[in-house]
């Protein structure tokens, strides 16, 4: 991990009055659901199950069985058969934020480091759902300690969240972390229900063929959405040389002076980004990818706009 220029403070650590002020561009972010709503609550959104509610759908044909509170005089009188009003049923979903802000993620060469980025996604995230009405919850962790919060309304379930990403980092002594994005997934899997929005905000800094086991598990009933966090010079290997690094609080001198050495750096993160890919598309996911040095909220709204039903990849750097 190449030592950080703190030139900019700012970037070093997030802000908690910056997180809450998002909100305001949080405005700008396009959140509406793109697979199936299954979610059991009323709230902003449009269900595919039939049933009373507040959004008329179509009429059809009478059939024994039938509310006839549902009767649809205009449509009767018109054909001359019995017809009934269908509705789809406007109903909330939960959101989970899933924020990795491990090792890897406290780096940075310009602007900000990755965990100050993926805070600032994650509030953008939960206040762009907490403005359509959908209850906002998540964990975010590190090596040395998490903190979990149950979706809940309005900003009862996000400002908790925020705090915790806005806080000092803990001793590597403390417990409670995770040492894996994957063990950290896992975790949340079991508690995520269906029809439930899931951001997961990462470097992907240990991505696995094998991960798409805990992908397969969120994304399974669920929306899906895996937000790439990355520096410029892992994207881009510098130029030949020695460069002072941190490895495990311990330092280090990373060597790129040879032409095999720089290939296989570039190498590593453009394996990273097709395995995430790859993963995504296999099991119905969205992913984007952002770099430290763009502004967060509007590459963070041009790259939503683009997600489909059909995974497909966006790169904003």
């Amino acid at each position: 991990m190449v030592e950080a220029n703190d030139r900019t403070p700012n970037g070093l650590r997030a802000d908690l009055r910056e997180l809450i002020a998002l909100r305001a561009q949080a405005r700008r972010l396009d959140l509406a659901p793109r697979g199936r709503v299954l979610a059991t609550r009323s709230g902003g959104h449009l269900s595919r199950f039939r049933g009373r509610g507040m959004e008329f759908d179509e009429s059809r044909v009478y059939l024994p069985g039938d509310d006839p509170r549902n009767m649809d005089w205009r449509v009767t009188a018109r054909a001359g058969t019995p017809h009934v009003k269908l509705f789809r049923e406007e109903r909330e979903r939960p959101v989970w934020l899933l924020v990795d802000q491990g090792p890897s993620m406290r780096f940075g060469t310009r602007v900000a480091f990755k965990s100050v980025v993926a805070a600032r996604v994650a509030a953008l995230l939960g206040w762009a759902a907490v403005d359509r009405g959908d209850r906002v919850g998540g964990l975010v962790f590190d090596e040395a300690r998490h903190l979990e919060r149950r979706p809940a309304a309005r900003s009862a379930g996000l400002l908790p969240l925020l705090e915790r990403l806005a806080a000092p980092a803990e001793p590597a002594m403390e417990t409670g972390g995770w040492t894996s994005l994957a063990a950290a997934a896992s975790h949340l899997a079991a508690r995520v229900r269906s029809g439930s929005l899931i951001a997961l905000v990462s470097d992907f800094a240990d991505l696995d063929e094998p991960d798409g086991a805990w992908i397969a598990r969120l994304a399974s009933g669920s929306e899906l959405l895996l937000v790439l966090v990355h520096d410029p010079i892992e994207a881009n290997a510098p130029p030949a040389g020695r460069y002072p690094v941190l490895m495990g609080g311990r330092r280090g001198i990373l060597d790129l002076t040879g032409v095999g050495a720089r290939t296989r750096y570039q190498a590593a993160f453009e394996q990273r980004l097709a395995l995430l890919e790859r993963l995504a598309r296999r099991h119905g996911a969205h992913w984007l990818r952002l770099s430290t040095v763009d502004p967060v909220g509007p590459a963070l709204a041009l790259a939503l706009g683009t997600r489909r039903a059909i995974p497909a990849a966006r790169r904003v750097s």
